[in-house]
């Protein structure tokens, strides 16, 4: 069957993490909250934001609250990508704000082109991609990360969350080589020891 072609997108430019008065109240939320729950941030505010932030283990449905508390809490501006069934109406606006790119997954490879293309576009642009594409347990990583990053020649931030130590945030830079097999060997090594929240999910 034809793949049909992808529905143009626009990324919003006012989100959740870059909206006057209403975030410097919600990183002081998110930074208390954290705390109450005791979980920890790991990392610090990045003054060039221009890459590929990857999550994972994605393992639970609070990888998203956790993750977007730790990205208020380090000062990200970035946008995320989540199946276009996360954005019906009404809510799709408030989807939007909260940093949302609707993504319809039967037709990947034009998603990939298009995210290049707002790369070059823009100085400075992060969106965060799960490589593992669903929380459920998967045998091997989707690459659409890699290709954008690779194709826009930007790095890689990894991000992570470990419920092991109670611990979420920003690890290193990864730079892309073209050599997608052992690159990807590579990514997955750094999370090999991190423990996610529901780990029966893990891959």
């Amino acid at each position: 069957m034809e793949e049909k072609p992808v529905k143009p997108f626009k990324i919003a430019r006012r989100t959740v993490f870059n909206t006057p008065v209403v975030t410097p109240v919600l990183r002081l939320i998110s930074t208390l909250v954290l705390k109450l729950i005791g979980w920890k941030p790991i990392g610090k505010p990045l003054e060039h934001q221009r890459f590929v932030l990857i999550g994972a283990p994605h393992t639970s449905n609070w990888d998203f609250p956790i993750m977007l508390m730790v990205v208020l809490k380090l000062r990200l501006n970035l946008h995320w990508m989540g199946k276009h069934t996360l954005f019906p109406f009404p809510v799709s606006g408030l989807m939007k704000w909260l940093g949302g790119i609707p993504i319809n997954r039967t037709a990947t490879h034009g998603v990939v082109d298009q995210i290049v293309e707002q790369y070059h576009q823009r100085e400075d642009l992060v969106v965060l991609v799960p490589p593992e594409g669903t929380r459920a347990k998967v045998a091997q990583w989707k690459t659409g990360f890699y290709h954008m990053a690779n194709n826009a020649r930007v790095p890689i931030l990894m991000g992570y969350i470990d419920a092991s130590r109670k611990e979420a945030g920003l690890a290193d830079f990864f730079h892309p080589s073209g050599d997608l097999e052992k690159d990807m060997q590579d990514i997955r090594a750094f999370y090999a020891d991190k423990k996610g929240i529901n780990p029966q999910n893990a891959d």
